[in-house]
Protein backbone atom coordinates (compact mmCIF):
# COMPACT_ATOMS: atom_id res chain seq x y z
CA UNK A 1 0.00 0.00 0.00
CA UNK A 2 1.28 3.23 -0.94
CA UNK A 3 1.09 5.62 1.72
CA UNK A 4 0.04 9.25 1.78
CA UNK A 5 1.73 11.78 3.68
CA UNK A 6 2.10 11.95 7.44
CA UNK A 7 -0.50 14.62 9.15
CA UNK A 8 0.61 14.16 12.78
CA UNK A 9 -2.86 16.69 13.17
CA UNK A 10 -4.83 13.96 11.80
CA UNK A 11 -6.16 11.51 13.28
CA UNK A 12 -6.87 9.30 10.48
CA UNK A 13 -3.13 9.89 9.74
CA UNK A 14 -2.11 7.56 12.42
CA UNK A 15 -4.90 4.73 11.49
CA UNK A 16 -3.15 5.05 8.12
CA UNK A 17 0.87 4.60 9.01
CA UNK A 18 -0.66 1.53 10.61
CA UNK A 19 -2.37 -0.06 8.20
CA UNK A 20 -0.55 -3.33 8.54
CA UNK A 21 -0.85 -4.12 12.13
CA UNK A 22 -4.84 -3.00 11.46
CA UNK A 23 -5.00 -5.68 8.64
CA UNK A 24 -4.10 -8.25 11.03
CA UNK A 25 -6.67 -6.53 13.66
CA UNK A 26 -9.24 -6.60 10.78
CA UNK A 27 -8.53 -10.18 9.98
CA UNK A 28 -8.44 -11.77 13.59
CA UNK A 29 -11.48 -9.38 14.98
CA UNK A 30 -13.68 -10.96 11.80
CA UNK A 31 -12.77 -14.52 12.87
CA UNK A 32 -13.25 -14.12 16.27
CA UNK A 33 -16.91 -12.05 16.20
CA UNK A 34 -18.51 -13.62 13.31
CA UNK A 35 -17.55 -17.08 15.40
CA UNK A 36 -19.43 -15.88 18.47
CA UNK A 37 -22.23 -16.93 16.57
CA UNK A 38 -21.05 -20.60 17.15
CA UNK A 39 -21.70 -20.00 20.99
CA UNK A 40 -25.52 -19.17 21.16
CA UNK A 41 -26.09 -22.22 18.16
CA UNK A 42 -24.24 -25.33 20.03
CA UNK A 43 -26.38 -23.63 23.53
CA UNK A 44 -29.26 -23.97 21.55
CA UNK A 45 -27.98 -27.67 20.04
CA UNK A 46 -27.23 -29.18 23.51
CA UNK A 47 -30.63 -27.88 24.97
CA UNK A 48 -32.48 -29.49 22.48
CA UNK A 49 -30.60 -32.73 22.28
CA UNK A 50 -30.54 -32.92 26.18
CA UNK A 51 -34.24 -32.98 25.84
CA UNK A 52 -33.99 -35.52 23.22
CA UNK A 53 -32.20 -37.94 25.14
CA UNK A 54 -35.06 -37.55 28.21
CA UNK A 55 -36.92 -38.55 25.09
CA UNK A 56 -35.03 -41.05 24.05
CA UNK A 57 -34.74 -39.96 20.46
CA UNK A 58 -31.39 -38.94 20.75
CA UNK A 59 -28.08 -40.98 22.59
CA UNK A 60 -25.21 -39.68 24.55
CA UNK A 61 -22.69 -39.94 21.57
CA UNK A 62 -24.70 -37.47 19.64
CA UNK A 63 -23.84 -34.93 22.82
CA UNK A 64 -20.43 -35.86 22.87
CA UNK A 65 -20.24 -34.80 19.22
CA UNK A 66 -22.07 -31.81 19.76
CA UNK A 67 -19.84 -30.97 22.91
CA UNK A 68 -16.78 -31.64 20.87
CA UNK A 69 -17.18 -29.42 18.17
CA UNK A 70 -18.48 -26.66 20.38
CA UNK A 71 -14.79 -26.82 22.46
CA UNK A 72 -13.27 -26.27 19.05
CA UNK A 73 -15.08 -23.75 18.01
CA UNK A 74 -14.66 -21.86 20.82
CA UNK A 75 -10.76 -22.90 21.04
CA UNK A 76 -10.84 -21.10 17.51
CA UNK A 77 -12.85 -18.27 18.65
CA UNK A 78 -10.62 -17.33 21.77
CA UNK A 79 -7.48 -17.93 19.40
CA UNK A 80 -8.58 -15.10 16.82
CA UNK A 81 -9.77 -13.40 20.28
CA UNK A 82 -6.12 -13.29 21.58
CA UNK A 83 -4.58 -12.28 18.05
CA UNK A 84 -6.82 -9.34 17.66
CA UNK A 85 -5.92 -7.78 21.29
CA UNK A 86 -2.44 -8.51 20.74
CA UNK A 87 -2.14 -6.62 17.69
CA UNK A 88 -4.71 -3.87 19.25
CA UNK A 89 -2.67 -3.29 21.88
CA UNK A 90 0.35 -2.86 19.71
CA UNK A 91 -1.13 -0.69 17.37
CA UNK A 92 -2.14 1.42 20.83
CA UNK A 93 1.42 0.88 21.71
CA UNK A 94 2.75 2.68 18.19
CA UNK A 95 0.75 5.79 17.97
CA UNK A 96 1.37 6.64 21.52
CA UNK A 97 4.98 6.42 21.08
CA UNK A 98 4.76 8.37 17.57
CA UNK A 99 2.39 10.73 19.50
CA UNK A 100 4.64 11.42 22.00
CA UNK A 101 7.67 11.83 19.65
CA UNK A 102 5.94 14.37 17.98
CA UNK A 103 4.58 15.94 20.88
CA UNK A 104 8.10 16.29 22.72
CA UNK A 105 9.71 17.43 19.55
CA UNK A 106 6.59 20.19 19.05
CA UNK A 107 7.74 21.21 22.90
CA UNK A 108 11.34 21.45 22.63
CA UNK A 109 11.40 23.67 19.99
CA UNK A 110 9.20 26.69 22.10
CA UNK A 111 11.09 28.83 23.76
CA UNK A 112 11.12 28.63 27.49
CA UNK A 113 8.91 32.13 27.68
CA UNK A 114 6.41 30.20 25.98
CA UNK A 115 6.26 26.94 28.42
CA UNK A 116 6.08 28.91 31.13
CA UNK A 117 3.50 30.98 30.59
CA UNK A 118 1.41 28.07 29.66
CA UNK A 119 2.26 25.99 32.85
CA UNK A 120 5.02 23.75 33.56
CA UNK A 121 2.06 21.38 35.14
CA UNK A 122 -0.31 22.09 32.16
CA UNK A 123 2.37 21.02 29.88
CA UNK A 124 3.13 17.42 31.70
CA UNK A 125 -0.51 16.77 31.58
CA UNK A 126 -0.87 17.03 28.16
CA UNK A 127 2.40 15.18 27.25
CA UNK A 128 0.97 12.59 29.35
CA UNK A 129 -2.69 12.35 30.31
CA UNK A 130 -3.92 13.69 27.04
CA UNK A 131 -1.32 11.64 24.56
CA UNK A 132 -2.51 8.36 26.91
CA UNK A 133 -6.32 9.39 26.75
CA UNK A 134 -6.08 9.69 23.19
CA UNK A 135 -4.73 6.65 22.87
CA UNK A 136 -7.30 4.60 24.56
CA UNK A 137 -10.05 6.57 22.66
CA UNK A 138 -8.49 5.09 19.58
CA UNK A 139 -7.96 1.58 21.25
CA UNK A 140 -11.19 1.15 22.00
CA UNK A 141 -12.34 2.51 19.01
CA UNK A 142 -10.74 0.13 16.81
CA UNK A 143 -11.44 -2.78 19.18
CA UNK A 144 -15.27 -2.21 19.44
CA UNK A 145 -15.37 -2.11 16.19
CA UNK A 146 -15.25 -5.74 15.55
CA UNK A 147 -16.27 -6.48 19.38
CA UNK A 148 -19.08 -4.09 18.83
CA UNK A 149 -20.08 -3.59 15.18
CA UNK A 150 -19.50 -6.87 13.59
CA UNK A 151 -21.05 -8.75 16.79
CA UNK A 152 -24.36 -6.51 16.73
CA UNK A 153 -24.27 -6.90 13.18
CA UNK A 154 -23.98 -10.44 12.97
CA UNK A 155 -26.11 -11.38 16.12
CA UNK A 156 -28.82 -9.12 14.76
CA UNK A 157 -28.88 -11.67 11.66
CA UNK A 158 -29.38 -14.68 13.36
CA UNK A 159 -32.08 -13.28 15.12
CA UNK A 160 -33.85 -11.83 11.97
CA UNK A 161 -33.27 -15.37 10.84
CA UNK A 162 -35.17 -16.77 13.53
CA UNK A 163 -38.13 -14.55 13.92
CA UNK A 164 -38.03 -10.95 11.50
CA UNK A 165 -41.10 -9.83 13.91
CA UNK A 166 -39.94 -10.66 17.36
CA UNK A 167 -35.76 -9.01 16.40
CA UNK A 168 -37.15 -5.91 15.32
CA UNK A 169 -39.70 -5.71 18.51
CA UNK A 170 -36.45 -6.45 20.57
CA UNK A 171 -34.24 -3.90 18.95
CA UNK A 172 -36.16 -1.23 20.01
CA UNK A 173 -34.09 -1.00 22.71
CA UNK A 174 -30.75 -0.50 22.44
CA UNK A 175 -30.70 2.35 20.37
CA UNK A 176 -32.32 3.96 23.62
CA UNK A 177 -29.09 3.55 25.38
CA UNK A 178 -26.84 5.03 22.22
CA UNK A 179 -29.48 8.12 22.03
CA UNK A 180 -28.79 8.41 25.87
CA UNK A 181 -24.90 7.98 25.55
CA UNK A 182 -24.84 10.60 22.70
CA UNK A 183 -26.69 13.01 25.21
CA UNK A 184 -24.31 12.33 27.93
CA UNK A 185 -21.34 13.47 25.56
CA UNK A 186 -21.82 17.54 26.56
CA UNK A 187 -21.69 16.25 30.29
CA UNK A 188 -18.33 14.01 29.91
CA UNK A 189 -16.74 16.41 27.65
CA UNK A 190 -16.95 19.08 30.75
CA UNK A 191 -16.21 17.64 33.39
CA UNK A 192 -13.58 15.86 31.53
CA UNK A 193 -12.07 18.90 30.68
CA UNK A 194 -12.11 20.16 33.98
CA UNK A 195 -10.23 17.27 34.94
CA UNK A 196 -7.61 17.86 33.22
CA UNK A 197 -7.17 21.68 34.22
CA UNK A 198 -6.93 20.35 37.76
CA UNK A 199 -4.82 18.05 37.06
CA UNK A 200 -2.21 20.22 35.20
CA UNK A 201 -2.46 22.44 38.29
CA UNK A 202 -1.26 19.76 40.51
CA UNK A 203 1.45 18.78 38.59
CA UNK A 204 2.26 22.49 38.98
CA UNK A 205 2.15 22.94 42.77
CA UNK A 206 3.57 19.57 42.85
CA UNK A 207 6.56 20.62 41.26
CA UNK A 208 6.63 23.94 43.23
CA UNK A 209 6.88 22.02 46.18
CA UNK A 210 9.65 19.75 45.42
CA UNK A 211 12.10 22.56 43.57
CA UNK A 212 10.98 24.89 46.32
CA UNK A 213 10.78 23.15 49.42
CA UNK A 214 13.88 24.31 51.07
CA UNK A 215 12.90 28.02 50.17
CA UNK A 216 9.75 27.76 51.96
CA UNK A 217 11.20 25.95 55.23
CA UNK A 218 13.70 28.39 55.65
CA UNK A 219 11.24 30.79 55.41
CA UNK A 220 8.38 29.79 57.40
CA UNK A 221 5.71 29.07 54.82
CA UNK A 222 5.95 25.48 54.99
CA UNK A 223 2.46 25.05 56.55
CA UNK A 224 0.89 27.91 53.92
CA UNK A 225 2.24 25.96 50.89
CA UNK A 226 1.27 22.88 52.37
CA UNK A 227 -2.84 24.19 52.67
CA UNK A 228 -2.32 25.62 49.22
CA UNK A 229 -1.41 21.89 47.99
CA UNK A 230 -3.74 20.31 49.78
CA UNK A 231 -6.47 22.66 47.99
CA UNK A 232 -5.38 21.78 44.93
CA UNK A 233 -5.45 17.93 45.44
CA UNK A 234 -9.34 18.78 47.19
CA UNK A 235 -9.67 20.39 43.92
CA UNK A 236 -8.31 17.41 41.85
CA UNK A 237 -10.43 14.41 43.47
CA UNK A 238 -13.64 16.46 43.10
CA UNK A 239 -12.96 16.81 39.20
CA UNK A 240 -11.41 13.40 38.96
CA UNK A 241 -14.98 12.03 40.42
CA UNK A 242 -17.09 14.38 38.30
CA UNK A 243 -14.76 13.08 35.19
CA UNK A 244 -15.40 9.59 35.93
CA UNK A 245 -18.63 9.12 37.48
CA UNK A 246 -20.50 9.13 34.58
CA UNK A 247 -18.16 6.37 33.10
CA UNK A 248 -19.00 4.50 36.57
CA UNK A 249 -22.80 4.69 36.79
CA UNK A 250 -24.00 4.69 32.90
CA UNK A 251 -22.93 1.61 31.68
CA UNK A 252 -25.03 -0.53 33.95
CA UNK A 253 -28.02 1.59 33.28
CA UNK A 254 -27.30 1.04 29.18
CA UNK A 255 -27.38 -2.80 29.81
CA UNK A 256 -30.52 -2.46 31.45
CA UNK A 257 -32.20 -0.69 28.76
CA UNK A 258 -30.74 -2.88 26.22
CA UNK A 259 -31.96 -5.88 28.04
CA UNK A 260 -35.45 -4.63 27.99
CA UNK A 261 -36.20 -6.76 24.93
CA UNK A 262 -35.86 -10.15 27.10
CA UNK A 263 -39.63 -9.35 28.10
CA UNK A 264 -40.68 -9.86 24.84
CA UNK A 265 -39.19 -12.86 24.24
CA UNK A 266 -40.47 -14.64 26.97
CA UNK A 267 -43.66 -13.66 26.23
CA UNK A 268 -43.81 -14.13 22.26
CA UNK A 269 -40.86 -16.89 22.24
CA UNK A 270 -42.83 -19.29 24.24
CA UNK A 271 -46.20 -18.52 21.80
CA UNK A 272 -43.36 -19.52 18.63
CA UNK A 273 -42.61 -23.13 20.32
CA UNK A 274 -46.45 -23.72 21.53
CA UNK A 275 -46.84 -22.93 18.17
CA UNK A 276 -49.48 -20.14 18.35
CA UNK A 277 -46.49 -17.46 16.94
CA UNK A 278 -45.38 -15.74 14.66
CA UNK A 279 -42.61 -18.00 13.71
CA UNK A 280 -42.71 -22.22 14.90
CA UNK A 281 -39.49 -22.68 17.36
CA UNK A 282 -38.51 -25.90 19.56
CA UNK A 283 -36.47 -25.30 22.77
CA UNK A 284 -33.46 -25.33 20.81
CA UNK A 285 -34.28 -22.35 18.58
CA UNK A 286 -35.86 -20.51 21.69
CA UNK A 287 -32.77 -21.07 23.52
CA UNK A 288 -30.69 -20.03 21.00
CA UNK A 289 -32.36 -16.80 20.59
CA UNK A 290 -32.17 -15.74 24.30
CA UNK A 291 -28.97 -15.90 24.09
CA UNK A 292 -28.04 -14.22 21.12
CA UNK A 293 -30.70 -11.64 22.23
CA UNK A 294 -28.66 -11.34 25.80
CA UNK A 295 -25.41 -11.61 23.99
CA UNK A 296 -26.39 -8.51 22.05
CA UNK A 297 -27.60 -6.18 24.67
CA UNK A 298 -24.44 -6.86 26.84
CA UNK A 299 -22.47 -5.73 23.18
CA UNK A 300 -24.54 -2.83 22.84
CA UNK A 301 -24.47 -1.65 25.82
CA UNK A 302 -20.55 -1.50 25.23
CA UNK A 303 -20.82 0.31 21.84
CA UNK A 304 -23.03 3.19 24.51
CA UNK A 305 -19.62 3.10 26.84
CA UNK A 306 -17.44 3.32 23.76
CA UNK A 307 -19.64 6.61 23.24
CA UNK A 308 -18.05 8.32 26.29
CA UNK A 309 -14.72 7.05 25.36
CA UNK A 310 -14.45 8.54 22.52
CA UNK A 311 -16.17 11.81 24.11
CA UNK A 312 -12.99 11.60 26.19
CA UNK A 313 -10.82 11.16 23.78
CA UNK A 314 -12.17 14.70 22.06
CA UNK A 315 -11.00 16.47 24.71
CA UNK A 316 -7.47 15.27 25.11
CA UNK A 317 -7.03 15.51 21.23
CA UNK A 318 -8.08 19.36 21.30
CA UNK A 319 -5.88 20.19 23.73
CA UNK A 320 -2.54 18.49 22.27
CA UNK A 321 -3.98 19.06 18.76
CA UNK A 322 -2.39 22.61 18.29
CA UNK A 323 1.24 20.76 19.18
CA UNK A 324 0.65 17.85 17.46
CA UNK A 325 2.92 19.36 14.30
CA UNK A 326 5.91 17.27 12.66
CA UNK A 327 8.87 19.09 12.46
CA UNK A 328 10.58 19.13 9.37
CA UNK A 329 14.36 17.55 9.51
CA UNK A 330 16.08 20.68 10.83
CA UNK A 331 19.45 21.99 8.86
CA UNK A 332 22.64 22.51 10.33
CA UNK A 333 23.88 18.91 12.05
CA UNK A 334 26.91 18.15 12.02
CA UNK A 335 28.99 18.28 8.28
CA UNK A 336 26.88 21.68 7.89
CA UNK A 337 27.57 24.93 6.02
CA UNK A 338 29.44 27.03 8.28
CA UNK A 339 27.96 30.21 8.61
CA UNK A 340 29.19 34.29 9.24
CA UNK A 341 27.95 36.41 12.44
CA UNK A 342 27.23 40.21 12.00
CA UNK A 343 25.90 41.21 15.35
CA UNK A 344 25.27 45.16 15.15
CA UNK A 345 23.25 47.57 17.38
CA UNK A 346 21.73 44.73 19.82
CA UNK A 347 19.57 46.04 22.42
CA UNK A 348 17.77 44.02 24.15
CA UNK A 349 15.10 44.04 27.12
CA UNK A 350 13.12 41.57 29.59
CA UNK A 351 9.74 41.77 29.57
CA UNK A 352 9.88 44.17 32.67
CA UNK A 353 10.91 46.79 31.14
CA UNK A 354 14.65 46.57 32.12
CA UNK A 355 17.65 47.42 29.57
CA UNK A 356 19.68 44.25 29.59
CA UNK A 357 22.21 45.33 26.27
CA UNK A 358 22.70 48.41 25.23
CA UNK A 359 23.86 48.90 21.12
CA UNK A 360 26.41 46.04 20.95
CA UNK A 361 27.97 45.41 17.66
CA UNK A 362 30.43 42.09 16.65
CA UNK A 363 31.54 39.88 13.84
CA UNK A 364 32.66 36.05 14.54
CA UNK A 365 33.77 33.91 11.39
CA UNK A 366 33.76 30.24 11.53
CA UNK A 367 36.76 28.84 12.84
CA UNK A 368 37.10 31.69 15.86
CA UNK A 369 36.70 31.36 19.30
CA UNK A 370 35.22 34.78 20.34
CA UNK A 371 35.60 35.04 24.45
CA UNK A 372 33.09 36.83 26.44
CA UNK A 373 33.43 38.35 29.91
CA UNK A 374 32.58 40.73 32.49
CA UNK A 375 32.14 41.02 36.02
CA UNK A 376 28.51 39.75 37.41
CA UNK A 377 25.63 40.84 35.98
CA UNK A 378 27.35 41.87 33.66
CA UNK A 379 24.54 41.00 31.09
CA UNK A 380 27.37 37.86 29.23
CA UNK A 381 24.94 35.30 29.93
CA UNK A 382 21.98 37.33 28.61
CA UNK A 383 23.86 37.91 25.89
CA UNK A 384 23.99 34.31 25.06
CA UNK A 385 20.19 33.71 25.45
CA UNK A 386 19.09 36.48 22.57
CA UNK A 387 20.51 33.89 20.05
CA UNK A 388 18.04 31.73 21.14
CA UNK A 389 15.25 34.17 20.54
CA UNK A 390 13.02 34.03 23.69
CA UNK A 391 12.15 37.30 24.00
CA UNK A 392 12.40 39.83 20.75
CA UNK A 393 15.51 42.53 20.42
CA UNK A 394 16.39 45.60 18.66
CA UNK A 395 19.01 45.76 16.30
CA UNK A 396 20.36 42.90 14.00
CA UNK A 397 21.85 39.27 14.07
CA UNK A 398 22.70 37.97 10.82
CA UNK A 399 23.76 34.56 10.35
CA UNK A 400 24.74 34.71 6.51
CA UNK A 401 23.19 37.84 5.87
CA UNK A 402 19.75 36.55 7.45
CA UNK A 403 18.39 38.12 10.01
CA UNK A 404 17.94 35.44 12.72
CA UNK A 405 13.99 36.29 13.89
CA UNK A 406 12.77 36.22 10.64
CA UNK A 407 13.88 32.40 10.53
CA UNK A 408 12.04 29.34 11.01
CA UNK A 409 11.89 28.26 14.25
CA UNK A 410 13.63 24.48 12.92
CA UNK A 411 15.47 26.81 10.67
CA UNK A 412 16.87 28.95 13.19
CA UNK A 413 17.63 25.88 15.89
CA UNK A 414 19.60 24.14 13.34
CA UNK A 415 21.77 26.57 12.92
CA UNK A 416 22.53 27.68 16.86
CA UNK A 417 23.71 25.45 19.37
CA UNK A 418 23.55 26.33 22.91
CA UNK A 419 25.09 24.80 25.90
CA UNK A 420 23.96 27.12 29.38
CA UNK A 421 25.42 27.14 32.55
CA UNK A 422 23.49 24.95 34.03
CA UNK A 423 23.84 20.94 32.58
CA UNK A 424 20.57 19.84 31.66
CA UNK A 425 20.90 15.94 31.93
CA UNK A 426 18.51 13.34 31.57
CA UNK A 427 17.74 10.50 34.03
CA UNK A 428 19.24 8.07 31.10
CA UNK A 429 22.88 6.39 30.30
CA UNK A 430 25.72 8.40 29.19
CA UNK A 431 25.49 7.28 25.41
CA UNK A 432 21.78 8.24 25.29
CA UNK A 433 22.62 11.50 27.12
CA UNK A 434 24.96 12.18 24.24
CA UNK A 435 23.36 10.70 20.95
CA UNK A 436 19.63 11.79 21.79
CA UNK A 437 18.19 8.83 19.76
CA UNK A 438 20.61 9.70 16.93
CA UNK A 439 22.69 7.16 15.29
CA UNK A 440 26.96 8.66 16.29
CA UNK A 441 29.58 7.34 17.80
CA UNK A 442 29.32 8.66 21.40
CA UNK A 443 32.72 7.20 21.94
CA UNK A 444 34.24 10.28 19.70
CA UNK A 445 32.44 12.84 21.39
CA UNK A 446 33.62 11.72 24.91
CA UNK A 447 37.21 12.11 23.73
CA UNK A 448 37.03 15.43 22.27
CA UNK A 449 35.46 16.46 25.94
CA UNK A 450 38.22 14.05 27.60
CA UNK A 451 35.65 12.16 29.77
CA UNK A 452 36.67 9.07 27.63
CA UNK A 453 38.76 7.22 30.09
CA UNK A 454 36.63 8.11 33.30
CA UNK A 455 33.45 6.74 31.91
CA UNK A 456 35.82 3.37 30.14
CA UNK A 457 35.99 2.99 34.29
CA UNK A 458 32.62 3.02 35.27
CA UNK A 459 31.12 -0.13 35.87
CA UNK A 460 28.86 0.02 33.04
CA UNK A 461 30.43 2.25 31.05
CA UNK A 462 28.23 4.22 28.23
CA UNK A 463 25.35 2.66 29.54
CA UNK A 464 25.58 3.90 33.10
CA UNK A 465 22.74 5.70 34.57
CA UNK A 466 23.44 9.61 35.20
CA UNK A 467 19.91 10.12 37.44
CA UNK A 468 18.04 13.07 37.46
CA UNK A 469 20.11 16.26 36.13
CA UNK A 470 23.14 14.17 36.20
CA UNK A 471 23.47 13.82 40.06
CA UNK A 472 25.56 10.70 39.90
CA UNK A 473 28.32 12.72 38.47
CA UNK A 474 30.36 15.30 39.46
CA UNK A 475 30.09 18.89 38.55
CA UNK A 476 33.09 18.33 35.70
CA UNK A 477 31.78 15.86 34.71
CA UNK A 478 28.26 16.93 34.31
CA UNK A 479 29.58 19.95 32.30
CA UNK A 480 31.75 18.00 29.62
CA UNK A 481 29.08 15.39 29.06
CA UNK A 482 26.48 18.16 28.47
CA UNK A 483 29.10 19.50 26.16
CA UNK A 484 29.68 16.26 24.49
CA UNK A 485 25.95 16.30 23.32
CA UNK A 486 26.33 20.10 22.47
CA UNK A 487 29.00 19.32 19.90
CA UNK A 488 27.48 15.86 18.73
CA UNK A 489 24.69 17.66 17.49
CA UNK A 490 26.94 20.35 16.23
CA UNK A 491 25.49 23.21 14.51
CA UNK A 492 27.32 26.15 12.36
CA UNK A 493 27.10 28.45 15.31
CA UNK A 494 27.83 27.37 19.42
CA UNK A 495 27.42 29.46 22.27
CA UNK A 496 29.13 27.60 25.35
CA UNK A 497 28.35 29.52 28.56
CA UNK A 498 30.84 28.57 31.23
CA UNK A 499 31.72 25.04 30.11
CA UNK A 500 35.19 24.86 32.14
CA UNK A 501 33.96 26.69 35.41
CA UNK A 502 34.48 23.16 37.20
CA UNK A 503 37.30 21.62 35.42
CA UNK A 504 40.80 21.87 36.18
CA UNK A 505 43.41 24.04 34.19
CA UNK A 506 45.27 21.12 32.66
CA UNK A 507 42.00 19.78 31.22
CA UNK A 508 40.34 22.89 30.00
CA UNK A 509 43.57 23.28 27.95
CA UNK A 510 43.12 20.05 25.96
CA UNK A 511 39.31 20.39 25.46
CA UNK A 512 39.53 24.21 24.25
CA UNK A 513 42.52 22.83 21.73
CA UNK A 514 40.55 20.14 20.53
CA UNK A 515 37.48 22.75 19.59
CA UNK A 516 40.01 24.87 18.16
CA UNK A 517 41.48 21.55 16.11
CA UNK A 518 38.36 20.03 15.69
CA UNK A 519 35.91 22.87 14.51
CA UNK A 520 37.18 24.85 11.46
CA UNK A 521 33.94 25.82 10.55
CA UNK A 522 32.04 26.86 13.71
CA UNK A 523 32.06 29.92 15.29
CA UNK A 524 32.18 29.63 18.59
CA UNK A 525 30.50 32.23 21.66
CA UNK A 526 32.44 31.28 24.92
CA UNK A 527 31.04 33.17 27.72
CA UNK A 528 33.34 32.16 31.29
CA UNK A 529 34.99 34.29 33.95
CA UNK A 530 37.84 32.66 33.83
CA UNK A 531 40.44 34.32 32.13
CA UNK A 532 42.91 31.55 31.97
CA UNK A 533 42.87 30.42 27.77
CA UNK A 534 41.83 34.67 26.93
CA UNK A 535 45.21 35.36 25.25
CA UNK A 536 44.74 32.82 22.93
CA UNK A 537 40.87 33.69 21.99
CA UNK A 538 40.43 34.91 18.14
CA UNK A 539 38.72 37.83 19.83
CA UNK A 540 37.20 38.66 23.68
CA UNK A 541 34.49 40.68 24.20
CA UNK A 542 34.22 42.71 27.62
CA UNK A 543 31.18 43.27 28.94
CA UNK A 544 29.92 46.51 31.46
CA UNK A 545 26.81 47.69 32.20
CA UNK A 546 25.37 46.16 29.20
CA UNK A 547 27.62 47.50 26.64
CA UNK A 548 30.32 45.68 25.20
CA UNK A 549 34.20 46.02 24.11
CA UNK A 550 35.32 43.98 21.54
CA UNK A 551 39.01 43.45 20.80
CA UNK A 552 41.77 41.42 21.14
CA UNK A 553 43.13 40.57 24.68
CA UNK A 554 46.57 42.48 24.25
CA UNK A 555 44.35 45.05 23.54
CA UNK A 556 41.93 45.16 26.60
CA UNK A 557 44.64 44.24 28.67
CA UNK A 558 46.24 48.41 27.58
CA UNK A 559 42.50 50.05 27.05
CA UNK A 560 40.22 48.40 29.91
CA UNK A 561 41.75 49.02 33.42
CA UNK A 562 38.90 46.63 34.67
CA UNK A 563 39.46 43.40 32.59
CA UNK A 564 43.54 43.97 32.99
CA UNK A 565 42.85 43.29 36.70
CA UNK A 566 40.62 40.66 36.41
CA UNK A 567 43.81 38.93 34.57
CA UNK A 568 46.01 39.84 37.12
CA UNK A 569 44.00 38.43 39.89
CA UNK A 570 43.48 35.31 38.35
CA UNK A 571 47.19 35.17 37.36
CA UNK A 572 46.60 32.85 34.43
CA UNK A 573 43.32 31.05 36.40
CA UNK A 574 43.21 29.32 39.30
CA UNK A 575 42.73 25.91 39.06
CA UNK A 576 39.99 23.99 40.32
CA UNK A 577 39.33 19.94 40.54
CA UNK A 578 36.08 18.60 38.72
Amino acid sequence: MKNKKFQADRVRSYFRIEWKVLLVVTISGLIYNLGLLAGPWFEGQMTGCLVNILQGSDHFTDMLILVTSYVVAIAVVQISRYVKRFYVRRFANNVNRRMKEILYGSLVSKSRASLRKEGEGDVMTKAILDVDDCVEGMRKFTTEIFDTGVALAAYAGMLLWYDWRLALLCMIFPPVSYTIAEKMKRVVQKTGAAYKVQSGALSAATLDRGKNASTYRVFGREQERQEAYEKNLSDYEQSAVKANIWNAVMPPIYRIISMGGVLFILYFGQKNVLGNGWSSWDIAAFTTFLACFVKLSVKSSRAAKLFNAVHKAEVSWKRICPLMKQKDAQPGAAGAESCELEVSGLTFSYPDGKTVLRDISFTAKPGQITGITGAVACGKSTLGKVFLCEYPYEGKILLNGEELQEKQPSERNGSIGYLGHDPELFNDTIEHNILMGDSANAEQYLQEVCLDQEVAEMEQGMQTLVGNGGVRLSGGQAQRLALARTLCHRRPLLILDDPFSALDQKTEREIFDKLKQNYPDTAILLISHRLYLFPEMDQVIWMEDGQATVSDHETLMRQIPEYAKFFAEQNGGSEYEA
